[in-house]
Order: C-alpha cells, then sequence, then structure tokens
C-alpha cells in the first residue's frame, strides 16, 4: 500500500489531462473522492443523500455540486462543496489526481472527480438539509461488492455497475466513478 502522496499521484490523471477528456453534457460538476489509509487498506468516503430531497434522494455519492461560476476551478469547486456537505476542511485534503470526466444520462451533468488524501478519523459535520450519512468503505469491501445489474430507473431498464457494502447499493455515475478509481488503483490492489 502506498505510504506517499506521490506513489498515488503517478497511478491518476493531472487536473490537466483529465479536463482534456471529452465527455457529454452541459453542465459541469465536481466531486472530491476523498481516500485514507488505515490498515494498510485505502478506503473511500460517501455520502448519502436525504431521502425526502426532490433530486436523487437516498442515494450514495462523492461530496460535490455544481460550479458556483463558470470561471470557478473544478477542483475549487470540488474542495469547496466537501467543506459544505460533510465539513471536510479543504486544507486538510491532498488533492493526488484526478479522473476521466463521467456523464450523468439523465440530468446532463458531466462530473469531474478530483481525488484526494485526507488523514483517518475526520469529525464529519453534515449539512442536515442534504447529507443523511457519511459512509467510509474500504476498497477492498467495495471490489468485493461489485456486481454489474439490470435496474430500473423511471421504468426504463439498464445495465449498470454496482458496489454493494454493508448493505448500502452504489450505482448510477458514482458507481462508474468508483470503477474508474478502482482501475486506476489495481496496481494496489492485487
Amino acid at each position: 500500500m502506498p505510504d506517499t502522496a506521490s506513489e498515488l499521484r503517478e497511478l491518476f490523471l493531472t487536473a490537466e489531462e483529465a479536463a482534456d477528456l471529452d465527455a457529454p453534457g452541459r453542465t459541469d460538476a465536481a466531486v472530491l473522492v476523498p481516500l485514507y489509509l488505515d490498515g494498510g487498506e485505502l478506503h473511500a468516503v460517501f455520502t448519502k443523500r436525504r431521502e425526502d430531497l426532490r433530486r436523487h434522494p437516498g442515494e450514495i455519492s462523492f461530496p460535490g455540486g455544481r460550479q458556483d461560476s463558470p470561471e470557478e476551478d473544478l477542483r475549487v469547486t470540488a474542495l469547496r462543496e466537501a467543506e459544505e456537505e460533510i465539513g471536510l476542511p479543504r486544507e486538510s485534503v491532498e488533492l493526488v489526481g484526478a479522473l476521466a470526466p463521467t456523464p450523468t444520462f439523465v440530468t446532463g451533468y458531466v462530473i469531474h472527480p478530483f481525488v484526494g488524501l485526507i488523514e483517518k478519523g475526520q469529525v464529519w459535520e453534515l449539512q442536515p438539509s442534504e447529507v443523511e450519512l457519511v459512509l467510509e468503505f474500504s476498497l477492498p469491501a467495495l471490489v468485493r461488492g461489485y456486481e454489474s445489474r439490470r435496474l430500473l430507473r423511471r421504468g426504463v431498464p439498464f445495465r449498470t455497475p454496482t458496489y454493494t457494502v454493508e448493505g448500502q447499493l452504489v450505482w448510477g455515475a458514482t458507481a462508474r466513478i468508483v470503477q474508474l478509481l478502482l482501475e486506476r488503483l489495481r496496481p494496489l490492489l492485487a
């Protein structure tokens, strides 16, 4: 397992390389993929959205959202949103790279994932209007929980990667981001 951010940086795209990749969508958004090392295993931090939200109720995602303005650097967007949603101070995150932009098929977003290294044992301060809880899953548990499944959304069947850990289902754009993350980290997970 890596013990330095520089080892992780070698496995990810730079923000500039990721920005050069094209993905369909009309609205840019960014998420932070917070990772920490515990017991020799990398863990990822997710949020579970409140069940009473109009958009994506009860879904599991990474902290993130839309840019405040078109000029806002998407890395800043990801860090700002993580601070707002789960109380993760931006100065506590060491960005180590990016993943390819991921489109959402229904809402027309292009999600730009940025991977950040954090210390384990963070105290989360949830944004009560949006976040129900924070989930922390080890990457090996995500690998074990992988399944390609046929789901039904708004009456339309589709096949998607899914990850089930501790009874929690990760699917959709978040699962596609997890898939990209695990592909990049494959040399460390073997």
